[in-house]
């Protein structure tokens, strides 16, 4: 699950809200979990939060219907007007990719 060999496919609005920083933190992530053993499910969900200090964002990843959740720290000291609009953005593992897109919760970003 969740391997690195897999091609990454990123939707085009996820491409256009947020930063390429961003994105690439949410990939680093999802890497770390991998390493630390906790991935249990193919889908994972990244709720960002409102906070932020001058160099780092948080995201909220979720798992198994939000059971199991823990707070992550982006690396990011750019623009942050994309924070403070509720974004969900959901990573599924596919059989031939891995695949980043807004969550269906979010249709007012496309």
């Amino acid at each position: 699950m969740f391997e690195n060999t897999k091609k990454r496919k990123i939707d085009q609005d996820v491409k256009d809200l947020l930063p390429i920083e961003v994105i690439n933190g949410i990939w680093s992530t999802l890497k770390q979990m991998k390493k630390d053993q906790i991935l249990i499910t193919p889908v994972v969900a990244f709720v960002f939060s409102d906070d932020s200090t001058d160099d780092e964002i948080y995201v909220m990843g979720l798992q198994n219907s939000g059971a199991i959740a823990q707070e992550y720290t982006i690396k990011y000291s750019g623009e942050k007007d994309f924070l403070g609009k509720g974004t969900i953005v959901v990573v599924s593992d596919r059989p031939k990719a891995i695949t980043m897109k807004f969550s269906e919760l979010n249709e007012d970003k496309k």
